[in-house]
């Protein structure tokens, strides 16, 4: 299949994508002076439709995806592992997961922009909820690795696509606020992961409690992927939700700083840019530190709070008011980032504020009201500055189909980092899980998560000060656009003239 913009034929756009007496040069036209009001019902209209959708599959998508945590402390190494003495299959059933979704996210999201995303969309969440579920039938290592494997195709399908597919709907000051209500359920699944999990351990079944959990927490994603086939809108320019009005509205805010794309099409050369673009790989170094600390966080979170001298139970919920926490801040962060418009000094702080809790971890070993106080630093700083670093690359990439290469892209070196984290409790290191090969019994697990989160600080501060750098040159070169105008991008992506990046 050719994928040149150039053998895209235009004539037949609007008709091809349904919008009956608008033509694409009338979707262009500036609106008239109502548009501020027709916009805000616009805006609450996508809200109520999109977000609820978005945010539930997130939730379920990361239940499904981080409940092997859970799992273990309810009995699934005894029944599956054969007791697994070392922990080592657990690890690798807990980053198998990663496999597949770092090999085919870059792949899956250029492809999601040939296919209507509540297709899309909708099909990854029936099939991994699928898969998730079958985790529940496992009695082998080798069958949960199957399962863990295709839970990792199916949901990258979705993350990258997702990303995408806000960028269709909002503008550059309204992105980083609901990516974050979309994020901001990973930690709600944190903390409703730990309270699902501290009722199931009470619950008398004739299985397993761990498998009660996966049917529980896979079985509703299979139901929401149906509802996202009825609900979720297409594309602006060809969905059947919003009026021929109203599409005009939605493709001119589309249309803000940037240029978006008319249906199902995808530049090559803007493929070609993402993989030569130096700031994508330096914000997958920064993704790499987030998600070598939220993976730890994911799969064993309970069970350091375990060894802090509480029940199997009452770990599970102690899990809750960290994660609770996480996504308060994950949201004052990412609205005050939209407001300010900016995304760079924001993750430096989130991310040195993570570092800071799992060097207080380090520090305080015989403290343990101290060590769990520092989890609410980790989970507050590693989940918001997650959420800043998606909002940031949405609309700094100048075109979709560069977003769509570039945003998988970093993703996907990021989840190289989800790997590492979830080796970095070897459960022979326990209970305190501290290692010995130093006389200061150096944590493995914090030393190397602060030095990452660290490390992401100092990127981010890189990036932030590249980006206003360019952004001075260009205004100084070609003056200041106007922020509202349309660029177009179609060529040079981000590296257009008229384009600004959000430092």
């Amino acid at each position: 299949m050719d994928l040149d913009h150039h053998d895209y034929e235009h004539c037949d756009r609007t008709q091809d994508h349904g919008i009956e007496g608008v033509s694409e040069i009338d979707l262009l036209i500036p609106l008239d002076e109502d548009s501020e009001a027709q916009e805000r019902r616009l805006l609450r209209k996508l809200d109520k439709r999109i977000l609820p959708i978005l945010c539930l599959l997130y939730l379920f998508a990361y239940l499904d995806r981080s409940n092997l945590g859970n799992a273990r402390l309810q009995g699934l190494p005894g029944d599956v592992l054969g007791g697994d003495p070392t922990g080592v299959l657990f690890d690798w059933v807990n980053s198998a997961f990663f496999f597949t979704y770092i090999l085919l996210q870059i792949p899956f999201t250029v492809l999601s922009k040939y296919y209507n995303p509540r297709i899309w969309i909708g099909c990854s969440a029936i099939l991994w909820g699928i898969s998730s579920t079958s985790m529940a039938t496992a009695h082998t290592f080798t069958g949960l690795m199957i399962a863990r494997l295709s839970l990792g195709t199916f949901e990258a399908a979705f993350g990258g696509a997702v990303v995408l597919y806000f960028s269709f709907y909002y503008t550059k000051a309204e992105c980083g606020t609901r990516i974050a209500y979309w994020f901001g359920f990973a930690a709600v699944a944190g903390a409703f992961g730990g309270l699902i999990a501290y009722g199931i351990q009470h619950v008398k079944v004739s299985i397993a409690n761990w498998r009660l959990l996966f049917l529980l927490e896979g079985a509703p994603t299979i139901l929401l992927g149906f509802l996202c086939l009825s609900l979720l809108p297409d594309r602006p320019e060809s969905t059947q939700f919003l009026t021929a009005a109203e599409r005009k509205i939605a493709i001119s805010r589309m249309n803000r700083g940037t240029s978006g794309d008319f249906g199902a099409v995808v530049r090559r050369s803007h493929v070609i840019a993402a993989f030569q673009d130096w700031r994508i790989y330096v914000g997958g170094v920064i993704y790499f530190g987030l998600n070598c600390a939220l993976a730890s966080l994911s799969a064993f979170l309970p069970t350091i709070i375990g060894t802090m001298g509480h029940e199997n139970a009452m770990a599970q919920l102690m899990t809750v008011p960290p994660y609770a926490l996480a996504g308060f801040v994950l949201m004052v962060t990412s609205y005050a980032s939209d407001r300010l418009q900016i995304r760079g000094p924001l993750l430096v702080c989130t991310s040195t504020i993570g570092g800071l809790g799992y060097m207080i971890m380090l520090g305080a070993t015989h403290r343990q009201d101290v060590r769990y106080g520092a989890t609410f630093l980790i989970t507050s700083g590693t989940y918001s500055s997650i959420g800043l670093m998606n909002a940031w690359y949405s609309h700094n990439l100048g075109s979709e189909t560069k977003r769509a290469a570039g945003i998988p892209l970093y993703g996907a070196i990021g989840q190289i980092g989800g790997i590492l984290g979830s080796h970095l409790y070897p459960l022979t290191e326990g209970p305190a899980y501290t290692h010995t090969a130093t006389s200061c019994h150096v944590d493995e697990l914090t030393s190397v998560s602060a030095f990452l989160l660290f490390l992401a600080a100092l990127c981010a501060l890189l990036l932030s000060v590249s980006f206003r750098l360019d952004n001075m040159q260009r205004d100084q070169q070609y003056g200041k656009p106007d922020p509202d105008d349309m660029v177009d991008t179609s060529e040079l992506a981000d590296k257009a003239p008229g384009f600004r990046y959000v430092p």
